[in-house]
């Protein structure tokens, strides 16, 4: 195993997920933000590349079918789903575009817009958020590292980070955060009253 240990292999991942926990005010608003959009009829459009594609499907698929039961299903839906979409628009639009496209066309100013970006510094990405906000869509983001673009330039309304420099502890991170998004939802839901925007303010 060479200088790697178990023990180094845990410890790479305390101090991003450390991080999270102490921002949990910031996920706990985002949230109440995304129930407050379901509530007055809202979707979740969901988009990310790579292996952050199937994260968005399975985010998506977590809102619409939970697995859990008795908890309400609510509508979601992936931006990467689509390979037609996809390709069609990649080829002529250009790659950057294959989020906002579809953004423009497929979602409402009452929806939400959750990206997931490794580094945060993906151009499609970026083009997505921009055209959400410019709809009047809630804005959500997952990053890595240090958020890049996304974070500095504040593309998002939400922007969560996982703090470390390591791709694959960045997405194992997103995966709980998100799992955490669609409980904390789920609380907001299930609490009378909290639904209206002024509680967290």
């Amino acid at each position: 195993m060479g200088s790697v240990t178990p023990r180094a292999l845990f410890d790479r991942r305390t101090a991003p997920v450390d991080d999270l926990a102490g921002r949990a005010e910031d996920v706990a608003r985002a949230c109440h933000a995304m129930a407050v959009r379901f509530h007055r009829g809202g979707k979740l459009v969901v988009f990310g590349n790579g292996g952050s594609c199937t994260d968005a499907q399975h985010v998506a698929v977590e809102f619409v079918h939970p697995v859990i039961v008795g908890k309400r299903a609510l509508p979601a839906v992936s931006l990467t789903s689509d390979v037609a979409t996809l390709t069609g628009v990649a080829t002529g639009a250009g790659i950057d575009e294959v989020f906002a496209h579809q953004i423009r066309f497929l979602a409402e100013p009452a929806d939400i817009a959750l990206a997931l970006s490794v580094d945060g510094d993906c151009p499609n990405i970026l083009r997505g958020l921009e055209q959400a906000r410019a709809l009047g869509m809630l804005t959500v983001a997952l990053v890595g590292g240090d958020g890049g673009r996304i974070a500095a330039e504040r593309a998002a309304e939400h922007v969560l980070v996982a703090r470390s420099g390591d791709p694959r502890v960045v997405k194992e991170v997103h995966v709980t955060t998100y799992h955490v998004l669609w409980e904390l939802v789920h609380v907001f839901f299930e609490q009378p009253g909290v639904l209206d925007p002024a509680v967290l303010r």
